[in-house]
C-alpha cells in the first residue's frame, strides 16, 4: 500500500510500512523513512509506484484548467479534491486524476483557499477576490516581460531609457523590487559580467572618471552643485578697531577661501605676540539668513585633484576672505610669549580691522622656507621680496611651532609620526578650466610633500592654539560650541564630535573647537558666532550667543556636519585613488615597491595608494617588498597585486615594529577602506532578485 501525504508544504509519495490510528511509517523512494500524521495523509493507493504517480499527477496538473475547476467547486462550502476530481473528469475519477486535481488545488491560491481541518480540502474564492488576483498576476506578467524586454536590451549593449534615468539609485540605493533593479541584476547573470561592466558596456556610464562623479552628486548634491543668487550682506566696521599689525596668509595657490592669517610683533622687545587673525563672516552673516540656509546645506567645501565644490559660492566668499592690501574684519587670537624662552605670558582674542599685507602662496613658497634659511641671519637675502618682509617673523614662527608641537607631544606621550609623506595632486589642463570638473582623461602630476615641513608646521600649530584655546573660552563663559576629540591614544579609539569640550589624545590637547576655517566648514562658522558672543559679552554671553545650552539645533549640526564631512573625505580619498590609478595606467607601471601593513595589505612606497596583494603571508609588519600589479579597475576604484621579492633584511633594525606603536596614531585604522574596491548596492546572487512579484516601483 502506497500513500500520498503533505509535509512542511510539499506533497511525497511513498510505501507504508507500518500505521497506526494517529501516524504512519513511510519508505520514500531514496530509502529514507519518515513518520507522517494521519491527517496529513491525503490518498493511498495500490498503483502506480510512488515516484510515477507524483511525475504523471504533476504533468496532468499543468495541464488542468483551473478557471473550469473553480467553476466546478461548490460555493461556500469546503469541498474535498476527490469531489472536484469527479466533476472535472470522471467519476471514479484515477489516482493520478485525483493527484492532479490535489495538485491543481494547491498551487492555484487566488483560486483556492485551503480549509481547515483535514489536508486536502479547500474553499472556493470570491468572485472578486478571484478577479483581483488574475489581475495582480497579469500586471505581474506584464511586469516581468518589461524585465526581460530591459535585461535584453543591456545584453546587447543599450541602457532602457528608465535604467539610465535610475542608474545611481538602481548602483546605490536601490528598491530590489523594482522592475529597472532586477533588469540589471537579470541582464548582469545572463552576460555573466558584473553589473559596472555591463552598464558601461550598455552606454549607460560614459567613462569611470564620471560614473565616480555622478554617484557623488547622486548622494550629496542631487539638485546639482549650483547656488542661488545671493547677496552678501556687508559688516560695519566703522566700530571695529584697526589692529595695529601686518598680518600675511599661508594658502596654496589654489585657495580662494583665505580664511586665516598671521602676525607677529614685538620681536626684538622680550616679549613677542603672536596673531592669528580669521575671516568673520559671522559678523555679516545670521544663521537662519539666505547665506546660513545654503552653508549649513552643504557644511563643508569638497575637495577632490583638480576641482572643489565650495561651501559658499565665490562672490560670497571675496566679500569676506582675507585677501591682501587692505584691513579686513577679522576675529583675532592673541598669544604673548617670552622671546627667549618661548613661556606664554598672556593671551586675548579681539574683533577688530586687521590689515592684510600678503597672501603668501604654499606650493611655491614651500620649496624656499627650509629650516635653513630660516635658522640664516635675518638679513641674508631673499629670493622673493614677499618673503623678505616677513623673515623675521617665519623665524620666530618656526621657533614656537617647534616648541608648542613639543609641548603637545609631552602630553600625547609620543611624538607625532610623520614618516608619511603628503601627496600633492596637479592636473594638468588649461587654466581657463579650473572651474569645471575635469573628464578624468588628464594627465595627473603626483608630488611628495613632507608632512612637518616648516610652513606647514607654522600653520597647523597656530591653528591647533586657537582652536584650543578658542574651545576653552566657550567653556570658560559657558557658551555652547561643537568640539572634536580622542579619548586616548589606543587603537580603535577614534576622534568623535560633541558640544563638550573633552580632550583630544591625539592632539595632545585639554579641548579643541574647530573655529580657523568658517568660510568652508561650517562647524567653524557656528562656533564663530559664539565666540563673537564671548569676546563681546563676556559673562552674560550664554544669553547672547545664537545656540543656547542643549540647543537641539546645535546637535542636529553636528550629526548632520559629521555625516556631509565623512562622506566628504571619503569621496576626496576616492578621488585621489582615481588618480593615482590613472597615474599608473598612463605610465603602463608594471611593478613597485611598498611596506606591508597587516591583512594582506601593502602600502606603495611612492604613491598614495593601498592595495590587497598576495605573498605577505608570514611578512612583518614594514617589510619592504617588491610587488607585481595585476589589471587596474577604474570603475571599481581596484587594483590587485602579487609579491615577488622581499626587499629588506628580516633581521635589519626597524623591520619589526610594535603594532601598538603604528597603531596609535591611528595611521592604518582606515587601511582596508582605503584599499578599495568600490562597493555597490546590488547583489546579483540575491534571490531576492528571482522574486519578480513585486511592484513595479
Amino acid at each position: 500500500m502506497f500513500a500520498l501525504f503533505e509535509d512542511a508544504g510539499k506533497y511525497h509519495a511513498g510505501r507504508i510500512l507500518s500505521q497506526t490510528d494517529t501516524s504512519a511509517q513511510i519508505e520514500l523512494d531514496s530509502g529514507k523513512r519518515v513518520k507522517a500524521k494521519t491527517a496529513h495523509i491525503v490518498l493511498t493507493f495500490d498503483k502506480p509506484a510512488p515516484a510515477a504517480l507524483l511525475t504523471e499527477a504533476r504533468a496532468m496538473a499543468g495541464e488542468v484548467d483551473v478557471q473550469l475547476l473553480w467553476e466546478f467547486a461548490p460555493d461556500e462550502q469546503e469541498f474535498s479534491f476527490v469531489d472536484v476530481a469527479r466533476e472535472y473528469f470522471q467519476d471514479p475519477p484515477t489516482t493520478v486524476q485525483q493527484a492532479a486535481t490535489l495538485f491543481a488545488l494547491f498551487e492555484a491560491p487566488h483560486y483556492f483557499r485551503r480549509a481547515g481541518g483535514a489536508k486536502g480540502r479547500f474553499r472556493k474564492a470570491p468572485a472578486e477576490i478571484v478577479q483581483q488576483a488574475l489581475a495582480a498576476i497579469e500586471k505581474k506578467a506584464r511586469i516581468q516581460a518589461q524585465i526581460d524586454d530591459w535585461a535584453a536590451e543591456l545584453v546587447a549593449g543599450a541602457t532602457p531609457a528608465p535604467v539610465r534615468e535610475q542608474l545611481y539609485r538602481i548602483l546605490f540605493r536601490p528598491d530590489k523590487n523594482a522592475p529597472e533593479y532586477k533588469a540589471v541584476v537579470q541582464a548582469a547573470r545572463q552576460a555573466q559580467l558584473p553589473p559596472l561592466e555591463l552598464l558601461q558596456r550598455a552606454g549607460a556610464i560614459a567613462s569611470p572618471y564620471e560614473f565616480h562623479w555622478q554617484r557623488f552628486l547622486f548622494e550629496f548634491f542631487p539638485h546639482g552643485t549650483g547656488f542661488p543668487t545671493l547677496t552678501p550682506p556687508g559688516i560695519d566696521d566703522s566700530g571695529l578697531p584697526l589692529a595695529d599689525v601686518q598680518a600675511f596668509s599661508i594658502d596654496d595657490s589654489s585657495t580662494t577661501e583665505i580664511d586665516d592669517a598671521l602676525s607677529v610683533t614685538g620681536l626684538g622687545t622680550g616679549r613677542v605676540t603672536l596673531g592669528v587673525h580669521i575671516a568673520a563672516p559671522g559678523l555679516a552673516v545670521q544663521p537662519g539668513d539666505a547665506i546660513d540656509n545654503v552653508a549649513r546645506h552643504r557644511l563643508s567645501t569638497v575637495y577632490m585633484p583638480g576641482y572643489k565644490i565650495t561651501m559658499l559660492p565665490d562672490e560670497v566668499v571675496r566679500h569676506y576672505t582675507l585677501g591682501e592690501g587692505q584691513p579686513r574684519p577679522a576675529l583675532s587670537f592673541y598669544a604673548t610669549y617670552d622671546e627667549s624662552t618661548l613661556a606664554l605670558l598672556d593671551t586675548r582674542s579681539q574683533v577688530e580691522r586687521v590689515p592684510i599685507a600678503d597672501n603668501l602662496r604654499l606650493d611655491v613658497l614651500d620649496p624656499l622656507v627650509t629650516p635653513e634659511w630660516l635658522a640664516a641671519p635675518a638679513d641674508t637675502p631673499a629670493e622673493r621680496p614677499d618673503l623678505q618682509r616677513h623673515r623675521a617673523a617665519l623665524g620666530f614662527l618656526w621657533r614656537l611651532a617647534q616648541t608648542l608641537k613639543a609641548g603637545r607631544e609631552m602630553v600625547r606621550g609620543k611624538p607625532e609620526n610623520f614618516n608619511r609623506p603628503d601627496y600633492t595632486f596637479r592636473l594638468l589642463r588649461d587654466d581657463a578650466l579650473k572651474d569645471t570638473a575635469p573628464t578624468g582623461e588628464e594627465e595627473v602630476r603626483i608630488t611628495v610633500r613632507q608632512r612637518g615641513a616648516p610652513l606647514d608646521l607654522i600653520v597647523s600649530e597656530a591653528m591647533i592654539l586657537v582652536n584650543h584655546h578658542w574651545g576653552r573660552l566657550l567653556a570658560d563663559h559657558g557658551v555652547p560650541g561643537i568640539y572634536r576629540s580622542q579619548a586616548a591614544l589606543a587603537p580603535g579609539v577614534k576622534v568623535r564630535m560633541s558640544t563638550k569640550a573633552l580632550p583630544h589624545a591625539g592632539i595632545g590637547v585639554p579641548c579643541y573647537a574647530w573655529s580657523t576655517s568658517p568660510l568652508r566648514r561650517y562647524v567653524d562658522l557656528v562656533n564663530q558666532w559664539q565666540l563673537i558672543a564671548a569676546i563681546r559679552h563676556g559673562t552674560t554671553a550664554a544669553l547672547a550667543a545664537p545656540f543656547k545650552p542643549k540647543d537641539a539645533a546645535l546637535f542636529g549640526i553636528l550629526s548632520a556636519f559629521d555625516t556631509a564631512y565623512s562622506g566628504y573625505n571619503a569621496y576626496q580619498a576616492s578621488m585621489e585613488r582615481f588618480w593615482t590609478l590613472q597615474h599608473i595606467l598612463r605610465h603602463d607601471m608594471m611593478e613597485l615597491n611598498a611596506s606591508v601593513i597587516k591583512d594582506g595589505l601593502v602600502r606603495a612606497n611612492d604613491l598614495p595608494l593601498v592595495i590587497s596583494v598576495i605573498g605577505t603571508d608570514g611578512l612583518p609588519r614594514n617589510a619592504q617588498v617588491r610587488v607585481r600589479l595585476g589589471t587596474v579597475n577604474l570603475m571599481a576604484l581596484d587594483v590587485t597585486g602579487v609579491v615577488t621579492t622581499r626587499l629588506d633584511d628580516l633581521q635589519a633594525p626597524g623591520a619589526r615594529l610594535g603594532e601598538e606603536e603604528e597603531a596609535g596614531d591611528g595611521e592604518s585604522e582606515d587601511d582596508a577602506l582605503a584599499a578599495g574596491p568600490l562597493s555597490i548596492a546590488m547583489d546579483v546572487n540575491d534571490p531576492a532578485a528571482d522574486d519578480s512579484g513585486a511592484s513595479a516601483g
